[in-house]
């Protein structure tokens, strides 16, 4: 009867003892429990030695190149106050804090998971995928909110989160109250005046931002112009559009939001703090080789002004103030811009292409033209007169 039937301990001291006792050949007892005669002779020397018959382990003693268990321990507890991140980000923030004799990435991959810290959903979800980025700090910020929760003291919370483009440094991560123009606008005027301003500003179309077609332009895009500051909208149902702030709204969410509880809007101001900090500045990321926000940061040489200036129009351009409702007159016809043009001074002025075609300009930047003969705008969008990046891809 083979063994592996069997407790093995206890039927090879039946065997030997059976040898010993003359019961049976060797030759045949081995037969009957089904083993070697040379099996057979390692058991009966062991048990006239006074050893165990249990199996021995076979592992070496010593395996060159085994991760020393002081390492895995520290490599395990960084992984339980990181709960969101990887082995690769996890071993370069221990070699940033100066330990040293690290494994390798994929040894401490395998590491995580020997101590089940690593789920096959989330080994299936770490796909690599394409970035783009501009070649500079603040040609490009990326704005938008997180979708909003409810605190602790019933109320919602809104987080509004910016990013620069090329370093993905977090310039705001700001819990507000709500979504409107006035709240949104102290904390993008929070970033201006601590990192000065950016070329660009991309958002979506959703309030404050944007607005449908038809109603033209928001108080924040006008807000911006007046800036200086192009408003790109990314295209509608295409979040893929301002990726890397969906990128880190999902970080945000993963490494902020699911592990903690807030009480009220100054719970999330100090939490969200720790968490920006620890984003820029600790965090290593993936697209910048390792690196930390912080690192590959400047703040921008356009300072954020105390007062907006007037602005001179050219020569030859026709000069028309925007009613308060949002209307203008153009050769006795009535044309609707937007209210959030109210007030303001708006030139006109032919288009190169003629046709009846009148470009209207504010400040720096083209924001409409109206065909005179059809009575309509044939477009309400923001350009700059000279850079547009846009205008590179002819995208008008």
């Amino acid at each position: 009867m083979p063994w592996k039937e069997m407790k093995k301990r206890t039927m090879r001291e039946e065997f030997v003892k059976r040898v010993l006792s003359h019961e049976k050949s060797k030759s045949e007892l081995c037969r009957e429990y089904g083993i070697s005669r040379p099996t057979g002779d390692k058991w009966i020397k062991r048990y006239l030695s006074g050893e165990k018959l249990d199996d021995r382990n076979r592992a070496p003693v010593n395996i060159p190149g085994k991760t020393d268990i002081e390492i895995e321990k520290k490599i395990v507890s960084y992984r339980n106050d990181f709960k969101a991140l990887g082995a690769v980000k996890i071993r370069q923030m221990m070699q940033n804090e100066g330990i040293a004799d690290l494994p390798s990435a994929k040894t401490f991959n395998n590491i995580l998971k020997r101590n089940g810290l690593i789920t096959k959903e989330a080994s299936l979800a770490a796909t690599p995928y394409i970035r783009f980025e501009k070649s500079e700090p603040n040609e490009m910020w990326q704005s938008d909110f997180k979708g909003h929760f409810a605190m602790k003291n019933g109320v919602r919370c809104h987080p509004l989160n910016i990013i620069d483009d090329c370093s993905r440094f977090n310039v705001c991560c700001d819990p507000l109250l709500s979504e409107t123009y006035l709240e949104t606008r102290k904390s993008v005027e929070g970033a201006f005046n601590e990192y000065g301003l950016p070329f660009s500003f991309l958002c979506d179309n959703g309030n404050p931002w944007g607005t449908p077609q038809s109603t033209g332009y928001s108080r924040f895009e006008v807000w911006l112009m007046e800036l200086g500051v192009l408003t790109i909208h990314g295209r509608a149902r295409h979040p893929q559009t301002q990726g890397k702030e969906e990128r880190f709204n999902g970080s945000f969410t993963r490494e902020c939001l699911r592990l903690n509880e807030f009480s009220d809007q100054e719970d999330a101001r100090r939490k969200f703090a720790e968490y920006r900090n620890f984003y820029n500045n600790v965090r290593p990321h993936h697209a910048l080789g390792l690196d930390v926000p912080n690192s590959k940061y400047r703040k921008s040489p356009r300072k954020y002004p105390s007062r907006i200036e007037s602005w001179e129009y050219s020569d030859g351009e026709e000069i028309h103030t925007i009613k308060e409702t949002g209307y203008f007159s153009y050769r006795g016809q009535g044309y609707f811009l937007s209210e959030a043009f109210g007030g303001k001074r708006v030139a006109m002025r032919e288009a190169d292409e003629g046709h009846g075609l009148i470009n209207l300009y504010f400040r720096q930047f083209i924001i409409g033209q109206i065909n005179i003969e059809k009575r309509v705008f044939t477009f309400k969008r923001s350009y700059l007169i000279h850079g547009d990046p846009r205008l590179q891809n002819n995208e008008k």
